[in-house]
């Protein structure tokens, strides 16, 4: 039988009815509302809201009823519609490539609100989407932002996502791991949200991370989980400038440890901070 989905209304109530068995009422509407903005690009959320009778079509019924197939099947909404917000940006995302994170957003909030007209170099290691060096791009503009990944899809993904959005950063494919990854320059900022999640702690992971979002952006192995934390340290050895910050993303687990991390490479300034949920998540340190 043939599904008939004629109004804003009808189409909000198919999607929270189709995913009622997955998620509860709050994320069910909440993703009703990420694919209505998504299919209705010509309306804001408010018009969504209050204007229900709207007719809809039968060619954006098709791609309602396909996003719900694929909702259904654990897939995370980001890769249906193949976009998400990050801190005031569109970003489009795809399989392989990690979705930034809410967390994320208040490390970029912090980095921008601590270094306000900041005119150095900074340098994000893990681009990903580019979520981070976009913004960081967009909000001092007075710096020269440089961002780096090992995978040429996040690569080419999160060049997409700068020109979408106007911003100016320099991509470079480079291997954090690799005890040989130099840079030409030094940079004054070095900003990173490295996998920091254990492999004990998968248990944890909802389905549809586990299933559909890169493995390698995300976990580390439970004998050492501080990996990319310390060869970035490695790194900073010469690429960071006297006086120069690191800012990180943590694992809430972790904080002690790569405190403790941070000071074997005599930095200064150490602080962990919280995140909104009151979690052990972002380190800052300064090299004397």
């Amino acid at each position: 039988m043939a599904i008939k989905l004629q109004t804003i209304r009808d189409i909000r109530n198919f999607i929270t009815s189709e995913l009622a068995s997955l998620y509860p009422p709050r994320e069910t509407e909440s993703i009703a509302m990420i694919i209505l903005t998504h299919v209705f690009k010509d309306k804001t959320r408010a018009q969504l809201l209050s204007n229900d009778e709207v007719e809809t079509g039968s060619r954006k019924t098709d791609a309602i009823i396909r996003y719900c197939r694929d909702l259904k099947k654990g897939k995370p909404v980001q890769y249906v519609t193949g976009e998400t917000e990050f801190y005031g940006c569109r970003l489009k995302v795809s399989p392989g490539v990690l979705i930034p994170r809410p967390e994320t957003e208040e490390l970029v909030d912090l980095v921008i609100k601590e270094n306000n007209n900041f005119q150095g170099k900074i340098i994000d290691i893990g681009t990903g989407t580019g979520a981070i060096a976009i913004n960081l791009a967009l909000n001092l503009p007075a710096a020269r932002v440089t961002a780096t990944d090992n995978s040429v899809r996040a690569l080419r993904i999160a060049a997409e996502n700068a020109v979408i959005n106007h911003a100016h950063v320099t991509f470079v494919k480079a291997d954090i791991l690799k005890s040989d990854t130099k840079m030409s320059e030094s940079f004054d900022l070095i900003v990173s949200n490295p996998p920091y999640v254990r492999y004990s702690e998968m248990l944890l992971m909802n389905r549809n991370v586990l299933d559909f979002e890169p493995h390698r952006a995300l976990f580390v192995s439970d004998n050492d989980p501080l990996k990319f934390y310390r060869a970035i340290f490695n790194f900073a050895e010469e690429a960071l400038s006297p006086g120069g910050k690191i800012y990180y993303e943590i694992n809430e687990a972790m904080g002690m440890q790569i405190r403790k991390l941070s000071e074997l490479f005599n930095y200064r300034d150490i602080r962990i901070l919280k995140d909104i949920n009151g979690k052990d998540r972002f380190l800052h340190c300064g090299k004397s």
